[in-house]
């Protein structure tokens, strides 16, 4: 008998519900004789809201639970923002689609819609990243960062209520909750380079699930999937997690990828960043060899004082 009921796992914020209901309507209109539910599942990164994420320090922050749904066959399809997702997964798991990538750069919502150059000395700046926060101060050692934590909504009121002059964001989530009016500045890839992932979707299974496998591949976006395989490879080849602050880029231009990459120590004072490109066939290794070129001139220092 084929299966004509599908469950969707997901996280319950009103960003993850968004990101759910894309990958429910898409799914339901390629299939209209099929039917799609979606099932809320808190993580413990909803659950921990009062220490910053490095803090608390384990993989998988916003993914394990729903990743658990899966093995327990309670749930047929996850979707996670691919940043989220650990770059090592399950081996009883399996990505079968990334979805087409929105715009992955971070945007400056700031008081009196000022630019990041133009904020007045020592303005505080809030986020939860180690990556925007060392790059906030690379770019300005007089910054504040102030940390803050909670979904859109929570950090736009928190921005809004506290003592506070600026707050970065992704730009995708921003206008996925229909907050770009708030925005004051796209913030360019050489002043702010994005997670790994960021932008994109990611449709994870049981390896086992072969009818959901067959279904959510149409969602699959080949250039997304190609250009975030190189992110998501320099950050495994750098081990990094939301301990350490990296950052990095991928895009394709005509037959071309192009990769830039950093790493930097936790207060921004040192930045290592690197450049590759090749031909789009030989994709593969890229994000290694980017992450081996910044490890060898000085990033592996940068590592070891992180962890020590």
């Amino acid at each position: 008998m084929i299966k004509k009921f599908f469950k969707i796992g997901t996280r319950g914020s009103k960003l993850a519900l968004w990101q759910a209901n894309y990958v429910k309507e898409t799914l339901q209109n390629q299939y209209p004789d099929l039917n799609f539910e979606i099932v809320k599942i808190k993580t413990k990164g909803d659950k921990i809201l009062d220490s910053p994420l490095a803090k608390i320090g384990s993989k998988g922050l916003f993914t394990k639970e729903i990743e658990n749904a899966l093995i327990g066959k309670e749930i047929d399809f996850a979707v996670h923002s691919l940043k989220d997702l650990p770059t090592s997964i399950d081996e009883r798991l399996k990505v079968v689609a990334i979805t087409k990538r929105d715009d992955p750069r971070d945007v400056l919502i700031a008081k009196n819609n000022f630019k990041l150059a133009e904020l007045p000395d020592k303005t505080k700046i809030a986020t939860s990243s180690l990556r925007r926060k060392a790059q906030l101060l690379n770019f300005r050692s007089d910054f504040e960062i102030v940390d803050i934590r909670g979904n859109i909504d929570t950090r736009i009121r928190k921005f809004d209520e506290l003592d506070l002059n600026a707050l970065i964001l992704a730009k995708a989530a921003v206008e996925r909750m229909d907050y770009q009016n708030r925005i004051s500045e796209v913030l360019s890839v050489e002043i702010m380079l994005p997670a790994a992932g960021q932008g994109a979707l990611a449709i994870e299974i049981l390896k086992a699930n072969k009818s959901a496998e067959d279904i959510a591949s149409i969602l699959n976006d080949k250039e997304t999937e190609i250009t975030t395989y190189v992110e998501r490879s320099f950050l495994q080849h750098l081990s990094g997690g939301c301990q350490v602050p990296i950052g990095v880029y991928a895009k394709l231009d005509n037959n071309m990828i192009k990769v830039q990459g950093m790493i930097a120590t936790l207060d921004g004072k040192r930045v290592i960043k690197g450049f590759i490109m090749s031909d789009i066939n030989d994709y593969t290794n890229l994000g290694k060899q980017l992450a081996q070129d910044i490890l060898n001139r000085g990033g592996s220092e940068i590592l070891e004082s992180i962890r020590n």
